[in-house]
């Protein structure tokens, strides 16, 4: 197994870690919980940054480098569900959009037909990572001490942290590009799926 698929592997190990952290309870598990996903977004900026400079595109990789990518933001923004930070219907609409798009690519591919990712696609990637993060942060920075308070915990508004109108904003640019990005996918790609209705 070549360095770029070992990278992709490791982001299951790494997801499945941050949601036991997420969960267990214990010290600061909030910020071992950020850490953790962290490593594996940048496992999932290094990993397609290798195989591309070193040419090391694999069948696996191909396959399981986006499957990885699906596994670890739908599992962050369900667990956000249950640790009460989420909406719900925000979940749903981000696992949706992922199922449907996966769904579009399976039967673009039993029509021996290749659907490649969009830019906007790898946007709205970016864009769930972001969010990821600053939920995280939210959650985390008043356990880091003064460094903490002082670099997130300052008030402009409403008696809000700054970073908890960061989180806003990137919870919602994140849901609006998921849905526009899906939709206009599904459409652009609207003759697949049309003709066998």
């Amino acid at each position: 197994m070549n360095l770029p698929n070992k990278l992709t592997a490791s982001r299951f190990v790494l997801t499945l870690g941050f949601l036991v952290a997420l969960f267990s309870g214990v010290r600061w598990y909030e910020t071992v919980a950020l850490v953790l996903f962290i490593a594996a977004g940048i496992t999932d900026f290094l990993d397609g940054e290798i195989a591309r400079r070193r040419k090391l595109i694999t069948n696996f990789g191909i396959l399981m480098d986006p499957l990885a990518d699906k596994i670890m933001v739908c599992s962050a923004f369900i667990a956000f569900v249950g640790t009460g930070w989420l909406e719900a219907w925000m979940a749903v609409l981000v696992v949706a959009r992922e199922l449907a798009i996966t769904g579009l690519r399976l039967l673009a591919a039993s029509k021996n037909v290749v659907l490649a990712a969009e830019r906007y696609g790898k946007h709205k990637t970016i864009s769930q990572i972001a969010a990821i993060i600053a939920i995280l942060v939210l959650h985390a920075y008043k356990d880091w001490g003064r460094a903490g308070e002082v670099i997130f915990g300052f008030e402009l508004i409403n008696e809000r942290a700054w970073v908890w109108w960061f989180v806003q904003f990137s919870v919602w640019s994140a849901v609006v590009l998921t849905f526009l990005s899906g939709w206009m996918y599904l459409w652009k790609n609207r003759a697949l799926y049309l003709h066998d209705m």
